[in-house]
């Protein structure tokens, strides 16, 4: 089968093979054929060194598609069903687990990141996150597999497999936004664009969205922003939003020193900074112990949107079939597999909200 492989961080391009092959499915996992994969930035910071990545290696995390063969042990799905990927199953034994936290459990991905999911000429590669949808086929843990609706294009299904849940998530399962609240999303890309649309359903007051691209403006207007603005001008929408007062919840979907910074002056003293994207390992924040302490902010992780996708998944959906979450708008650009090199790339412009790769059935 044909896969995008990157075989040293930071290269700027990926080679499309036609000589991978999955590995598997052994017991308890699940052979899927891709259907569509999205283009997140997290593919972007795998590849750059921002996140941590084994290689060589198939990028990819965000995906759908249907099961071709299940391994033994697997007795609820079967060739023919379609399934969005869950790209952080749980394992329902270890201790994030047991305290009912399954997008805290590592346990798959973490094999990930030690078990080879392919093989290209011969030789073992890795799967992002255990995953690795820049590819035809693919094997997952039965964890992994969410069983959708005959009624859900791939495409929708791919973006609900990471940033539609992550943004959403972070308002709804790790904020818990109220009708009347007011809230800012620093970062409107496709996971901001989903926070947008989450505060939206959630009944927030307020949604002011800020981004260094003026093109995202008028897009997060259209996704259910109240208002928009640069980060210099943001300033000027506190005062005359809040009275200076700040907001009820700021979401960092970004999560750089200065981004983090920038949604902890935003928020109102009392009110709740939440940190959605994946930082870099090597950054740090500086707070002091005295505004910590006399700000009386709360500073929450949303790992993937706080969610347990067998559950949220199919909330998602329900709301996108009644006409309140708009994923077909969030897809900006479809693509071939050879060109989610170019994909990667374009992430940097900051001009595309998602872009899907969609595969010949």
């Amino acid at each position: 089968m044909r896969a995008a492989v990157l075989h040293t961080i930071g290269d700027e391009k990926l080679d499309i093979r036609d000589d991978v092959a999955v590995l598997g499915p052994g017991p308890g996992e699940v052979h899927l054929r891709v259907r569509a994969a999205g283009v997140c930035h997290s593919d972007l910071s795998a590849l750059t060194g921002g996140l941590p990545q084994p290689v060589p290696a198939v990028l990819g995390h965000e995906a759908a598609g249907d099961v071709l063969a299940v391994g033994d042990g697997v007795e609820d799905l079967a060739p023919g069903d379609r399934v969005a990927v869950n790209w952080l199953p749980s394992c329902g034994t270890c201790a994030s687990c047991r305290y009912n936290e399954p997008y805290l459990c590592m346990t798959h991905v973490m094999a990930g990141y030690v078990m080879p999911r392919f093989t290209a000429g011969g030789e073992p590669v890795f799967g992002m996150a255990g995953c690795g949808a820049f590819a035809e086929e693919m094997v997952v843990p039965r964890a992994g597999a969410v069983r959708i609706g005959d009624d859900v294009p791939y495409e929708v299904a791919a973006l609900v497999g990471c940033g539609v849940t992550t943004g959403v998530g972070a308002v709804v399962n790790t904020a818990r936004v109220r009708p009347g609240d007011t809230v800012v999303v620093i970062g409107c890309g496709g996971v901001g664009i989903a926070a947008v649309q989450g505060a939206r359903v959630a009944g927030a007051a307020v949604i002011v969205a800020v981004d260094t691209v003026p093109a995202r403006h008028e897009a997060a207007k259209r996704f259910g922003a109240t208002h928009t603005a640069g980060p210099d001008a943001l300033g000027d929408l506190v005062t005359e939003l809040t009275g200076g007062e700040g907001f009820d919840y700021a979401f960092d979907v970004v999560a750089a020193p200065r981004t983090l910074r920038t949604a902890w002056t935003a928020c109102r003293r009392g009110g709740t900074v939440v940190v959605v994207g994946a930082g870099r390992a090597d950054q740090q924040v500086e707070f002091s112990p005295f505004e910590l302490l006399f700000e009386g902010k709360t500073i929450m992780p949303s790992l993937y949107g706080s969610a347990d996708p067998p559950r949220d998944f199919g909330r998602l959906l329900a709301l996108w079939r009644a006409g309140r979450l708009d994923i077909d708008g969030m897809i900006s650009r479809r693509l071939r597999l050879d060109q989610v090199g170019d994909a990667l790339a374009a992430l940097g412009s900051g001009d595309l909200i998602r872009q899907v790769i969609v595969y010949d059935s």
